[in-house]
């Protein structure tokens, strides 16, 4: 029968939380066991018996995703496949940008993403040297695939709080998105621009002038992005703030939205020397 967190610590743990599996109880030891697929043996003091058998038992419930820890990235990214599935090749260059490439089932449309190209056909997404994006840019390209109107951006921005139902994200944007920005890149406008430069921003802080440095990405042909960063000075930090097309959203959901900022995040914080 399957083993619980509560089966474990009761009838096969010493529950005398010795510490020496690396976890501070018997009871934190036996839902990584449970939940993370930890090895029931990092135990030393069960018999090597009972942990044979009862690994048995975790082996064939962990195959059946009992009480498992979901990978939230694979489900997203299974949801957002199955979505887009549905969706012709032939349609999307009017639909979401970029051209077609070869034929049959060779054909590949290559979309504009950043300063690149990534290439989607029947393989799944790849960037231009055929390695795979990673999942969570599979999901919103998927997404967008999916959801992507015939919209061209207007124009008019938006910042995150401003779009409809993204109450309960705005902290996320915050935290993973606008801080982290301004925390690598406060004190350093300079490296800011030469990374931004890289994945094909635009400066426009001479036309706008409303921060001290204004950058205008095209992650995806109809998916603008705002980023404006006021350096620090005196007794102000940083400040990061993103802006979206108010057409955003004919294009991509607002969890898209979010992974889009996010590796636009990780890319600049990549990319950013100095």
């Amino acid at each position: 029968m399957p083993l619980s967190v509560v089966d474990l610590y009761r009838d096969v743990l010493p529950r005398t939380n010795c510490k020496d599996c690396g976890f501070p109880t018997c009871l934190a030891f036996a839902s990584m066991v449970v939940s993370e697929k930890l090895p029931l043996k990092n135990c030393p003091h069960i018999d090597p018996e009972t942990a044979a058998r009862c690994q048995k038992e975790l082996d064939a419930q962990h195959a059946a995703g009992k009480w498992t820890r979901r990978d939230m990235a694979e489900d997203a990214l299974q949801w957002a496949r199955e979505k887009a599935a549905s969706m012709a090749l032939t349609d999307l260059p009017e639909r979401i940008g970029g051209r077609l490439h070869g034929d049959g089932p060779d054909r590949e449309l290559h979309l504009p993403y950043f300063s690149e190209f990534i290439r989607i056909g029947a393989g799944g997404i790849r960037k231009e040297n055929g390695e795979p994006l990673n999942r969570w840019e599979q999901v919103f390209v998927y997404n967008h695939m999916a959801q992507g109107g015939r919209t061209n951006p207007t124009g008019n921005w938006k910042a995150f709080q401003e779009i409809p139902n993204t109450v309960s994200k705005v902290k996320s944007m915050r935290a993973h998105v606008e801080a982290p920005l301004a925390e690598r890149f406060g004190g350093k406008a300079e490296t800011l621009g030469r990374a931004a430069m890289r994945l094909g921003g635009r400066d426009l802080t001479n036309e706008s002038r409303a921060a001290d440095a204004v950058w205008r990405f095209t992650p995806l042909p109809r998916v603008p992005v705002m980023l404006l960063f006021w350096d620090r000075a005196d007794e102000f930090d940083a400040k990061v703030t993103l802006l979206f097309d108010e057409t955003v959203t004919d294009h991509l959901d607002i969890e898209s939205i979010l992974f889009l900022s996010e590796r636009l995040t990780q890319l600049l914080c990549e990319d950013g020397t100095g």
